[in-house]
């Protein structure tokens, strides 16, 4: 059985490296004629001397806030009455397809907005899924979302590129999950490392069995030694992939349980964060990252995610350059039970609850099991059940709620405090 998804994992690492900065000024150049927002990023820019890293590095870091903001401010404009494409009307400039030849359109928190084209595996998460152990004729248990963020899209059409065939579990209704992966069988699951172990759990209390399931590609959500040798526990292999709704797969987990390993078409960087600049190896900074899709040519993207380079080549035989991981947030948006949170959804969550004087979203929990709780100030009468739910429809996501005296919480700034500890 072939040990690799392409004969490009396993290329000398100086030939990719030449290769990738040999496409790139090609894939900007196609970009600037039909993504307003990429030309206007490289203005005063040579394309043509964008050969190398240190080139690269004079290219201004376009963070995730930015084009939230981008892409808000395009459609302002578009509601005084301008009506431009909608690549810059819905995507801020940053797509080069709009209706059409965009199949899918998906939504992020803020929102931003992402195209997905008819190209096979758009999102590029083949690659990890086929490293995870998956191969074709396999059915894959995909429980990923399927409606607004591109997460379950991103793993189906990843399997389909291999040859699997999908059952588009979904999130929520356990019990249901459990009946139906009996019924099925299937041979991998795709989504969130909590969600599979809760669905374990209540086979488990069913007196379900599920022998089959035997490969697993997580993304999401931290996924620890622990929880890792949990899974073995059950016969299990779990894989992790990293990626964004911006970007794609970004780098993958492999055999060798040694760093995630950056995609093929993909060129990472690592910055000090708030900056443009590069640390050097090893140093803990924000992912960077330039894209290849033509379709969504992101560069220089900065995903606030915290990582570090890795010396060496893998031990699994690929020669791309690995990360260490998710190491935490260069910001204070964190990732809770698969989805990201925002200060901007905790500030619209005030201005809904005026009685409200300060708050801290604390999130709490071991692996597997994140607890989110707003801890709020007030001298007033708080209506904690339409607090939750206001929280509940800004973030998605479910809240305790802790009412606390007027100074009762450090003044120190912090809105987002994640004192989740990985072992």
């Amino acid at each position: 059985m072939q040990a690799y998804f392409d004969a490009r994992e396993t290329r000398p690492a100086a030939v990719r490296e030449r290769e990738l900065f040999e496409r790139l000024p090609v894939v900007l150049a196609a970009a600037c004629e039909q993504a307003g927002a990429i030309a206007r990023q490289l203005r005063g820019v040579d394309i043509a001397e964008l050969t190398s890293r240190e080139a690269l590095a004079c290219v201004p870091v376009l963070r995730k806030t930015e084009l939230l903001q981008l892409q808000h401010a395009a459609r302002i404009v578009a509601s005084a009455g301008s009506a431009p494409a909608e690549r810059e009307r819905i995507f801020g400039g940053f797509s080069t397809v709009g209706w059409g030849a965009a199949r899918r359109v998906f939504a992020s928190p803020g929102p931003i907005y992402e195209p997905e084209s008819a190209r096979p595996d758009y999102w590029g998460f083949a690659r990890a899924l086929y490293a995870s152990g998956v191969r074709s004729g396999m059915l894959v248990y995909n429980c990923f979302s399927y409606h607004f963020t591109p997460a379950g899209s991103m793993m189906e059409t990843a399997a389909h590129a291999l040859g699997c065939t999908v059952f588009p579990g979904g999130v929520g209704q356990t019990e249901q999950q459990v009946r139906a992966m009996a019924d099925l069988a299937p041979h991998c699951y795709t989504g969130t490392p909590s969600f599979l172990r809760i669905i374990l759990e209540r086979a488990d209390e069913m007196g379900v069995g599920l022998p089959l399931l035997r490969h697993a590609l997580f993304s999401g959500e931290a996924y620890p030694p622990s929880l890792q040798a949990w899974f073995q526990q059950r016969g299990i292999a779990g894989f992790q992939a990293y990626g964004s709704a911006d970007l794609g797969m970004v780098a993958f987990e492999t055999e060798a349980r040694d760093g995630l390993v950056v995609n093929e078409d993909k060129i990472v960087e690592i910055v000090r964060p708030g900056t443009n600049q590069p640390v050097p190896d090893g140093d803990v900074g924000e992912v960077v990252v330039t894209t290849f899709n033509p379709d969504y040519p992101l560069l220089r993207f900065g995903t606030g995610d915290l990582s570090a380079f890795m010396p060496g080549q893998s031990p699994c035989g690929r020669t791309n350059i690995r990360i260490r991981g998710w190491l935490g947030r260069a910001d204070q948006t964190t990732k809770v039970r698969g989805m990201f949170v925002h200060p901007e959804q905790l500030a619209r969550v005030l201005t809904r609850h005026p009685e409200i004087l300060r708050a801290r979203l604390v999130v709490s929990g071991e692996a597997g099991h994140d607890v989110m709780t707003l801890r709020v100030e007030s001298d007033a009468q708080v209506d904690v059940a339409a607090l939750a739910d206001t929280v509940r429809e800004q973030t998605k996501l479910r809240a305790a709620i802790e009412i606390l005296p007027s100074g009762a919480l450090p003044n120190d700034g912090k809105v987002i405090d994640d004192v989740r500890r990985y072992e």
